[in-house]
């Protein structure tokens, strides 16, 4: 009898420390027994847009994300079935023609800032995780981050800051909180409250 794969939300606010969560997931289940999905890899392609207008577009808000493309993606992996997920690339604001293949696994792990706004998707995890750290700190690592990986300027990156990932942030990221299971205040640096949750997951799986 093949068993349903535990689905595992891992949301937050921007910067707030889901990525080191979810590897700290990855490394105590075991990288052959989990599959982890991003909500970024879904944002729309907007191909028919020219640049200066993306420069300003609101990337926070929930229709900026095919999230029901994500939802079959993750009702196919609880279903057995390997996925072709999207290649984002966050420099040009589209998708590449290539797609990334995730087979099926144990466990499914998917984490964004938006994954609880959106009831269709809410309702597929199984474990819901919030990682909860504090505004400054957040900005400060997006800030690192975009000036890093993405080629932004810190104008831009404060600019879009308090123009869309704030405000999106207070109305729809921080009131998703409510429907956590766990929540985790300062993420990866917060032993106690991992360890907990491994050993949670860890009686789940047995």
């Amino acid at each position: 009898m093949t068993l349903t794969p535990l689905a595992i939300g891992v949301a937050g606010g921007t910067g707030s420390g889901k990525t080191t969560v979810a590897n700290a997931i990855r490394n105590r289940v075991g990288e052959d027994r989990i599959a982890i999905l991003s909500h970024d890899w879904y944002y729309r392609d907007w191909i028919d847009l020219p640049k200066d207008v993306l420069d300003h577009k609101n990337f926070d808000h929930p229709d900026s994300l095919e999230t029901d493309l994500l939802v079959r993606h993750l009702k196919a992996l609880k279903g057995g079935a390997t996925v072709e997920v999207p290649v984002y690339d966050f420099k040009t604001h589209r998708r590449s023609e290539e797609t990334r293949r995730i087979p099926p696994r144990k466990v499914v792990l998917v984490d964004g800032i938006l994954i609880y706004a959106e009831p269709e998707l809410r309702k597929l995890f199984d474990v819901k995780i919030f990682v909860d750290t504090d505004a400054d700190v957040r900005l400060i690592r997006r800030i690192r981050r975009d000036i890093a990986e993405r080629g932004r300027t810190l104008d831009s990156v404060v600019e879009q800051y308090e123009s869309t990932v704030r405000p999106m942030h207070l109305e729809f990221v921080e009131p998703s909180k409510r429907y956590a299971d766990l929540i985790i205040p300062e993420g990866g640096e917060n032993a106690v409250a991992l360890e907990f949750l491994f050993a949670r997951l860890e009686k789940i799986l047995d």
